[in-house]
């Protein structure tokens, strides 16, 4: 009895049919970069193909192999690129905090200049305002020579209402303390006399003077010069008469010799 072979769509394909269809396969899975342990297991199935005939599985290795060290370059360039960044940014950092460094150092010098110069300043206007606030002596190196309330004819009030300093013509004659001259003229008996009302309150007169250096209204400072001394007025010679006074008006003095030391002069 004669068989007939199966045609149709139940007919199994050949051992070359398939064996073809395999190797597309697997060519296709070495194109899209699946594993290569994909593609042996395809082929074992088959007994006619094997990985030993075609070479595929080499192949498969060998793509593999190229996607790695590709990957392996990617990481590296990234890593490189990541370690460039944090250099950058370590040296941004060290830039900013080197400048914040100078930025504070330079306002601490300014801040301790200032206040070193603020400090001068004070010491000065102290100096200055000690000064003000002093007395000298109206004639420098010089000593009494007639004391005060010395009796006798030469003055009218029958006693001497000043001090005389020896001073010969032309010496300087310096305000004793800070105040504003409101007489600078000729005094009658005083001759040329000149009339400072003190910060204090008092007056002191300098009387004989050959020449006057000050107006009224004038303020003066402890040693200025006001004049020079002479023998102008009632005086028996060169020298400096000078007064200490509570007022304006004749007849109000007080002990000149007094008057300065409790102003600390040493006379």
């Amino acid at each position: 009895m004669a068989f007939t072979r199966a045609t149709g769509k139940h007919r199994r394909p050949s051992r070359l049919t398939r064996t073809t269809a395999n190797v597309a396969g697997v060519a296709a899975l070495t194109t899209t970069g699946v594993i290569g342990g994909l593609a042996a297991p395809a082929l074992a199935a088959d007994d006619a193909v094997t990985p030993q005939h075609t070479g595929l599985t080499q192949a498969i290795s060998v793509g593999d192999s190229l996607a790695q060290s590709v990957d392996a370059q990617a990481a590296a360039q990234q890593q490189a690129a990541d370690d460039a960044a944090a250099a950058k940014k370590a040296e941004e950092a060290a830039k900013k905090k080197a400048e914040e460094a100078k930025r504070k150092a330079e306002a601490a010098a300014k801040a301790k200049a200032k206040k070193e110069r603020e400090a001068k300043e004070r010491a000065a206007r102290e100096a200055e305002r000690k000064r003000l606030n002093s007395y000298v002596s109206p004639i420098t190196g010089s000593t009494i020579s007639t004391g005060y309330q010395t009796g006798g004819a030469m003055w009218s009030s029958g006693s001497h209402t000043g001090v005389d300093f020896h001073a010969a013509s032309g010496t300087s004659v310096h305000a004793v303390g800070s105040g504003t001259v409101v007489e600078a003229g000729w005094g009658g008996a005083y001759g040329n006399n000149v009339v400072i009302k003190m910060n204090d309150g008092t007056y002191t007169q300098y009387g004989h003077m050959s020449s006057l250096g000050v107006t009224v209204g004038q303020a003066v400072t402890p040693g200025q010069q006001i004049g020079l001394s002479g023998s102008t007025g009632n005086s028996s010679g060169p020298h400096l008469h000078f007064e200490a006074r509570t007022g304006a008006d004749y007849g109000t003095d007080i002990d000149p010799v007094s008057y300065l030391r409790s102003h600390g002069v040493n006379v």
